[in-house]
């Protein structure tokens, strides 16, 4: 009782009438939103701040909308593809500007009513220099449009294979859905305007320099085609005279990524100072300086030296660094003079 006596005159010294409340704090906790003032409600009875709802993440937009990068910072989406062999490889496809003026970064989330298991889409344009980079197996490859299609993964944002597909174009965010569209990007309110023409998609490897009119990569095989016509560029060496680039042709360039190659296919010609290859198809690796053509018992691989020889095979192995060259399933003369 003597508790409760004490508890009582405390009470009554506060000065605080039936009915009425302490004032609130002057400065709620820094972690809270203040609450919208309400002094006639009993304390007891006064709701728990409720935290502004989280905006959705990058990964997680209501709708299509820009990344939330800070300047300067590159936006990217990444594929992970686990080959046979168990491993795991990645493409990853970057935008190399910063400013809503170059380009665009969207990303359009499955809708409350698409089916289980819808694929994220991703639209990325720029029109700067840099363009759009994709770094395939040994390959830096850049256009200015990029449509991805990514499949959800086991391992959340890292995980995921898809679909690619690279050009020259544009895109951009639409203020509202185009009347009578349905497909996912026009309900996304992003337009993508794929304009694919020759020379506009670029391949970087090593001193290796080509040039093809689009690119399209998909899960079910694991390759990504280039279509050409295909130009193809090889710088020389330090120490060699600029006679000595490598140039060629083709119809169109496969990277396997799984196999981690790349392939010139169709109609292949290389040139390099007085010598002439031809292929229905080369295996290409900058790096280790080695060029391999294969033919076909009707169409052998052929390299002629203007100069001295012709070497005809089923395969023909070529240094690109030396000129010289070596056949299997020979059809025809097989040893050059150098």
């Amino acid at each position: 009782m003597l508790v409760w006596l004490l508890g009582a005159a405390l009470l009554s010294g506060t000065g605080l009438g039936a009915g009425q409340t302490p004032s609130p704090p002057a400065v709620p906790p820094a972690d809270q939103p203040q609450p919208l003032a309400s002094p006639a409600a009993p304390a007891v009875q006064a709701p728990e701040a409720v935290p502004t709802p989280a905006q959705p993440t990058p990964e997680q937009p209501a709708t299509a909308q820009p990344t939330t990068e800070q300047p300067n910072e590159r936006s990217s989406i990444s594929l992970i593809r686990k080959g046979k062999d168990g491993k795991q490889r990645q493409i990853k496809v970057e935008r190399t500007g910063t400013s809503d003026s170059t380009g665009i970064f969207a990303i359009c989330t499955p809708r409350d009513d698409d089916p289980a298991g819808t694929p994220t889409l991703f639209v990325t344009s720029e029109s700067g220099e840099g363009g759009i980079e994709l770094m395939v197996d040994k390959n830096l490859i850049r256009a200015p449009l990029a449509v991805i299609t990514k499949e959800d993964g086991a391992e959340g944002d890292k995980g995921g294979d898809g679909h690619i597909e690279v050009s020259a174009g544009s895109a951009k965010y639409l203020d509202n859905v185009p009347e009578g569209k349905t497909d996912r990007l026009s309900l996304c309110a992003v337009e993508a305007t794929p304009a694919p023409a020759p020379d506009t998609v670029f391949v970087t490897q090593g001193r290796t320099h080509l040039k093809g009119k689009s690119l399209v990569y998909d899960e079910s095989d694991g390759i990504a085609r280039i279509e050409g016509p295909i130009t193809f560029e090889r710088d020389p060496a330090p120490d060699k005279p600029e006679s000595e680039k490598l140039t060629g042709s083709s119809d169109t360039i496969e990277v396997n990524i799984d196999s981690e190659t790349t392939t010139l296919v169709g109609n292949v010609t290389l040139k390099s100072g007085t010598r002439i290859s031809t292929a229905e198809r080369v295996e290409y690796d900058d790096k280790s300086n080695v060029a391999v053509l294969r033919g076909t018992s009707e169409h052998p691989a052929e390299s002629v030296d203007g100069k001295s020889s012709t070497v005809r095979g089923l395969t023909i192995r070529y240094n690109l660094d030396t000129g010289r060259v070596s056949a299997q399933g020979v059809t025809g003369e097989f040893q050059d003079s150098e």
